[in-house]
């Protein structure tokens, strides 16, 4: 079974020097490869820098998270084109998106943070266009929002995917309508997610990816442990089950998506 996880976050890993066995784990589960996902400025030059020193198991990108835009998302957006002039540069801006989940109580004050993570998320699409590259996209509890945002940037829907994927079936038609997909974590193995399972039958196998979003959203087996890479395989068996077709079959085609889809 070979597996690339197009969504995980080696940064804890990294910070505290335990990278090279994460590696090795996830190695030995038979993942061959990571999309090391960018979220804030603190992490870009890490990934960066894993890319170069692994180029054979890790790519990149970079991207200002909802969760982190802030007063001053302006300065932290525009250090982002000077990546794309480097070697190797990040196969995709991500994550970005809309977060309207983690809001302050204060309503004044969710509302201009909303308006920051849209300007935010509309200056970071027009780079992705601006770059051709693709997009990753965070959407909690913002899905029109995000859909809406898109629509109007001219990024070409074929390039966008919707990571960690936890709307339903109608969402998903949304996205499959437009040319975009869904990726899908270990949610898809939470007894109460029958949802996210159906949105991810309604996908079907032909633009399917998979992801840990390690080290968040361990897979039901091990729910209350770290998540890695290396649980990426069990959420593989189930994805297979729910679409009916062999572990081996689902492996090798969301392998070539992932690969297809960042240009890896």
């Amino acid at each position: 079974m070979r597996l690339i996880d197009s969504h995980a976050h080696p940064f804890r890993a990294w910070k505290e020097g335990r990278l090279l066995p994460w590696i090795q784990t996830s190695q030995a589960a038979g993942v061959e490869g990571v999309i090391a996902i960018g979220t804030h400025l603190e992490d870009w030059s890490v990934y960066r820098d894993l890319t170069r020193q692994y180029s054979d198991f890790f790519r990149h990108t970079i991207g200002l998270h909802p969760c982190y835009v802030e007063a001053d998302w302006e300065d932290t957006v525009q250090a982002l084109a000077p990546y794309f002039a480097e070697s190797p540069g990040p196969v995709a801006l991500g994550e970005i998106g809309l977060d309207y989940f983690r809001l302050p109580a204060d309503t004044q004050e969710a509302e201009t943070l909303k308006g920051w993570q849209r300007e935010a998320f509309q200056r970071q699409l027009a780079l992705a266009y601006q770059f051709d590259v693709p997009v990753v996209v965070h959407s909690r509890h913002a899905f029109s929002d995000c859909v809406s945002l898109i629509d109007t940037s001219g990024v070409d829907w074929k390039k966008v995917v919707f990571h960690c994927f936890v709307e339903g079936p109608a969402e998903m038609k949304v996205l499959l309508e437009r040319g975009a997909r869904g990726s899908f974590t270990g949610i898809i193995t939470y007894p109460k997610s029958e949802n996210v399972r159906q949105a991810l039958q309604v996908q079907g196998l032909d633009r399917l990816m998979l992801e840990t979003d390690s080290p968040y959203l361990p897979p039901q087996s091990v729910r209350s442990q770290e998540n890695h890479p290396g649980y990426l395989p069990e959420i593989a068996q189930r994805a297979a089950a729910l679409l009916e077709v062999s572990p081996e079959r689902l492996c090798e085609r969301t392998t070539a998506n992932v690969r297809e889809f960042f240009k890896w």
